[in-house]
């Protein structure tokens, strides 16, 4: 009889041993991989959250279907932090502690990021940041950190090449109160004095602000031919219809925030109002032939959706983190994969420009694309890659 319970017993064990995953790391299994994503999902902003991720989710959904990687399937778990740092913390907890993900694709507001990303960085969980601009997050470099997004320094330094490229002779600077613009004015204004160069008119406003018809007045008298906003949406609309409304009619200049030009058309509500405006944007036009297969895809998945520039954000992201995982074999860790991503460099069909980390460097994205509006269209007008 002890004879038989112990055959009996080694043979349960022997099964459990045979069933139990080859990669026991957190977030993994033979058969999944859990990746987690935190941003705003709700709100006037929430393209930069649920809208990239949204994007991201449909190559995540393609790649299953074709067999998903070595076997194992993705699941794609979000967390809204609804673009508050008090709201970051907490989500990114859920999805360490109770989601239990093997990497984190997400981060949209880069304040929210910068408050979560102690928590990341206990956990050692990789990190691929989706469109989170604050340079913090990437200089100096942690292992297990990489952006596909330009750094905010980038963006401000992009914004006055191309503004001297074009022609500015007097250039403006009209610019949010808040850490999100704080981290991009000093880089600014440093990028101007090494050219010799003092803005004409520096003005701050609310990120709420209702009424910028004195701030617009001001730059109208300072002689601007060209501001540069360092603005949300909802600043730079109140700014753009005001400058506007009082016949002042300068190139306008705006960084990612403001990169889908014909949405912020619709915004100002204003025939005319963005025929001097231009936005900035890491990826290709909507209209680029290798971004059409991604309209029918997309109302697949999301069949209320229309195609933006922000869902071509999240497939490069998504297409960076897939890359990365394929070259990192069926026996994956959380360290081996950021060792891949470090050297990673990949092409998405939807950027402008291509993705290359180095282990120096995880601000693995410096081109950018700009857009107007032309002939009542989003149509892109530009190109800057910075070194």
């Amino acid at each position: 009889m002890a004879r038989l319970t112990l055959a009996l017993l080694s043979a349960v064990l022997g099964s459990g041993l045979m069933a139990a995953p080859a990669n026991a790391e957190t977030g993994i299994t033979d058969k999944e991989i859990v990746i987690g994503a935190f941003g705003v999902l709700t709100g006037p902003v929430y393209n930069y959250g649920k809208t990239a991720f949204d994007g991201a989710e449909m190559i995540y959904n393609e790649t299953n279907a074709a067999g998903g990687i070595n076997g194992r399937q993705i699941r794609f778990v979000r967390e809204d932090d609804q673009c508050k740092p008090d709201v970051a913390v907490p989500a990114v907890r859920k999805l360490i502690y109770d989601d239990k993900v093997f990497m984190i694709n997400g981060g949209a507001c880069s304040n929210a990021s910068l408050a979560a990303m102690p928590e990341i960085v206990r956990a050692e969980i990789p990190w691929v940041i989706t469109d989170s601009t604050a340079p913090q997050l990437t200089d100096p470099p942690n292992p297990y950190i990489f952006t596909t997004f330009q750094a905010g320094w980038m963006e401000t330094a992009a914004q006055l090449q191309h503004a001297l490229e074009i022609g500015a002779k007097k250039i403006a600077i009209v610019r949010q109160h808040d850490a999100w613009a704080d981290s991009r004015y000093p880089p600014l204004i440093d990028a101007m004095k090494k050219r010799g160069l003092t803005p004409v008119a520096d003005e701050e406003v609310a990120p709420d602000v209702a009424d910028t018809t004195a701030v617009a007045l001001r730059v109208q008298a300072s002689g601007a031919d060209t501001v540069l906003l360092l603005l949300f949406p909802q600043a730079a609309t109140v700014f753009m219809r005001d400058t506007y409304k009082i016949g002042y009619k300068p190139l306008a200049i705006g960084g990612s925030p403001l990169g889908d030009v014909e949405d912020m058309q619709k915004a100002i509500g204003i025939p005319g109002a963005t025929a001097k405006f231009q936005g900035l944007a890491p990826t290709k036009a909507l209209d680029d032939p290798a971004v059409q297969k991604y309209r029918p895809m997309l109302k697949k998945y999301f069949p209320n959706a229309e195609l933006t520039p922000w869902h071509l954000v999240g497939i490069a992201t998504a297409q960076f983190v897939v890359e990365a995982l394929k070259k990192a074999g069926p026996d994956v860790t959380r360290a081996k994969l950021a060792s891949v991503m470090s050297t990673l460099a990949m092409t998405p069909d939807v950027y402008a420009g291509p993705i290359k980390c180095t282990p120096e460097d995880h601000q693995c994205y410096r081109t950018v694309a700009w857009y107007g509006m032309v002939d009542g269209k989003m149509k892109q007008v530009g190109e800057t890659t910075l070194p």
